[in-house]
């Protein structure tokens, strides 16, 4: 495991360009390691640490975050994608996972246990550095791997969302403050709260919880609520 010493805070601090995102590489293999971190830093990017494992990637972390952890989908120490997603993002980072692109339901269970996004370990090198600028600047990583995983699994249920709530989460998720949706649609603050509460309720229902705002546009592209960045929207966080 490879640690830099640079000062990481807590929380993911503002930035004014990509090039100085963070990021943390975990793969189990050393040469994708290697290649990775020396493309991360002909970017710009700083890498504070690359790992071998997940345990050993908080443990060069101590407690700090970085904007985006790329994650190897397919670890060798017995851990679960779930597990592995889950753990990345409690110390509040980011997850891209880094995968083999024919494995389908393990690329749907990271994405369902919250990763951002996944970049095939086929694609150019300049397209995984691309999909890490895109995840560090909080957008939804929305592209054709994203798209299959969803398409081919027939798990992957719809929220079945009335009318009034499809309004809200089409104005929330694109960006609008709830006080903005509620004047929109001419309902009260409140009332818009409470169908903001039975649209999570509803994705928390049919498996797929939407605890965060983020969450909630990643959802609303999914079901084509929203359109993907794509389609040409600009989504952000």
């Amino acid at each position: 495991m490879n640690v830099e010493t640079g000062d990481v805070g807590a929380a993911v601090p503002t930035r004014e360009s990509d090039a100085a995102a963070t990021v943390a590489i975990v793969d189990d293999h050393e040469a994708v390691r290697l290649g990775l971190r020396a493309a991360c830093r002909d970017a710009g990017y700083d890498v504070v640490v690359d790992a071998a494992s997940v345990p050993e990637l908080l443990e060069g972390l101590a407690g700090r975050s970085c904007d985006v952890v790329v994650l190897d989908l397919s670890l060798g120490d017995g851990s679960s994608v779930t597990e592995n997603v889950r753990a990345v993002l409690a110390t509040g980072s980011a997850v891209l996972v880094h995968s083999i692109a024919d494995r389908v339901a393990a690329v749907r269970e990271s994405l369902a246990a919250g990763a951002a996004g996944v970049i095939p370990k086929a694609s150019p090198m300049s397209a995984v550095i691309s999909a890490i600028a895109t995840v560090a600047r909080g957008e939804v990583l929305n592209n054709v791997e994203w798209a299959s995983a969803i398409e081919a699994d027939r798990d992957f249920a719809k929220a079945q969302l009335g009318r009034r709530e499809h309004d809200v989460l089409h104005l929330y998720a694109s960006g609008l403050p709830l006080k903005l949706v509620a004047a929109q649609l001419g309902i009260a603050h409140s009332t818009a709260r409470e169908y903001l509460d039975r649209v999570r309720a509803k994705y928390i229902e049919v498996g797929r919880p939407a605890p965060t705002k983020v969450d909630l546009l990643r959802r609303a592209v999914e079901d084509g609520i929203l359109p993907g960045l794509d389609d040409g929207g600009d989504a952000r966080r």
